[in-house]
């Protein structure tokens, strides 16, 4: 059976999937239109995500651990949008 992850080891490890969704490497031929490109960056966000969204509802966790659960959600969705916006 696999360990289970505490609250603090889902936020850092989700930090780490954002940090890393940014530094993946823009195709040259398609950029950001390049399918694979696209679902490696939405599948990292939404592991991100998944790691974090329950925090909030669990009672052993602190205010500010389900306050900063929250914080990564939002920065999940910022970064989606960052990634994949058409400016140059």
């Amino acid at each position: 059976m696999a360990n289970q992850l505490t609250s603090g080891e889902r936020l850092i490890h989700a930090r780490e999937l954002i940090q890393a969704a940014r530094d993946l490497p823009i195709p040259e031929e398609a950029g950001k239109l390049d399918l694979t490109y696209m679902a490696k960056v939405r599948g990292m966000l939404a592991d991100a995500r998944d790691l974090v969204k329950f925090i909030s509802y669990s009672p052993s966790a602190s205010e500010e651990t389900k306050k900063e659960a929250l914080e990564i959600i939002q920065l999940a969705d910022q970064t989606k949008k960052e990634i994949f916006s058409i400016r140059p």
